[in-house]
């Protein structure tokens, strides 16, 4: 276990290096940050001597050793437009992203499974049939049409759901504010959570019933049939729990999937997260910003990948964490 947390440590910290290079890298591609922090009226001796003072000028090799000293240290610049620390005005948005992630997720997780274990015991039902069909132009619809078409559906024509905003939050802890404890935070939820789970439901609705299926058949299955055990402990003891193991590596994955995708949902629901949050900067050349975001969501994929490898240590024992001595 030791051993699988130092070699973990140690390719987290290479991943993070490579990943903080590429985010810095892009800023010279993104135009001239100096086009939003000053007006039209400043002279162009004033904007190359407030270039020489921020150290835009200076070589890629100096700036980026001066912006990894400072990130060791947690600074990741000041934002442009907000003139906070860029790490401040993410966390601030964090929560809104998160909450929309684990709203996502638990649809993902709640539906998925059931359908895919039942598609899979009985493959010719009609409702499998029905499940199959249906998870095929999920996959085909982008995720932002399916936000739009919801929009139109429950909030122009029916009137049923808000079409935007995060609704009524509460704070729990240490400024950590969650509508999923107030009736209006809930109903706030409920279409951007449907949208950002739409392009992943489907994936892992068929992906657990292809691995459903192949554990069913194999032979350990049918030595547990031949013993007589009773069909429920066959499909949900010996071939459900089997068949969580590639889900859940592919379901860590696409956690950070998810946090990618909610740049499009935020959008179309002027939700106030950190996607949102991204696009603005973009729009404003907030360089800091761009690249706090680029790192602090690679540290959630780090982390996000490192905890889904322990999980699967623990769900499956003879999954070795650490490789033996000895081995090949």
């Amino acid at each position: 276990m030791f051993a699988f947390f130092v070699r973990r440590l140690i390719q987290a910290t290479l991943v993070m290096l490579v990943i903080s290079v590429i985010a810095f890298s892009i800023q010279d591609n993104l135009g001239d940050p100096l086009r939003e922090m000053v007006g039209q009226s400043v002279s162009e001796a004033e904007r190359q001597a407030l270039r020489e003072e921020m150290g835009l000028n200076d070589p890629f090799i100096v700036q980026y050793w001066r912006f990894l000293q400072k990130a060791l240290r947690g600074d990741l610049g000041t934002s442009y437009f907000f003139k906070r620390p860029a790490v401040d005005v993410i966390l601030d948005k964090l929560p809104a992203t998160l909450e929309l992630v684990f709203g996502a997720s638990l649809i993902i997780i709640l539906l998925s499974v059931p359908i895919g274990v039942f598609a899979a015991i009985y493959p010719k039902h009609w409702f499998s049939k029905f499940a199959m069909g249906v998870s095929i132009v999920g996959i085909s619809i982008p995720v932002f049409l399916t936000a739009i078409l919801s929009i139109y559906i429950f909030s122009v024509e029916l009137n049923w759901l808000p079409s935007f905003g995060r609704g009524e939050t509460v704070e729990i802890f240490g400024g950590w504010t969650t509508g999923f404890l107030t009736r209006d935070g809930l109903v706030h939820l409920i279409l951007p959570c449907i949208a950002l789970s739409s392009i992943m439901l489907p994936l892992f609705i068929r992906l657990i019933r292809a691995e459903m299926l192949e554990v069913l058949e194999s032979e350990y299955v049918k030595f547990a049939w031949a013993k007589g055990l009773s069909p429920k402990r066959v499909w949900f003891v010996h071939a459900l729990k089997n068949t969580l193991l590639p889900v859940i590596t592919v379901g860590g994955v696409q956690i950070g999937t998810l946090i990618a995708y909610t740049i499009l949902t935020e959008t179309v629901f002027q939700w106030p997260g950190m996607g949102f949050l991204f696009l603005e900067a973009v729009n404003r050349v907030d360089t800091p910003l761009i690249i706090a975001y680029l790192i602090v969501v690679g540290l959630i994929f780090v982390i996000t990948n490192t905890i889904v490898d322990l999980v699967y240590g623990l769900v499956n024992p003879t999954v070795k964490l650490a490789r033996p001595q000895g081995g090949d």
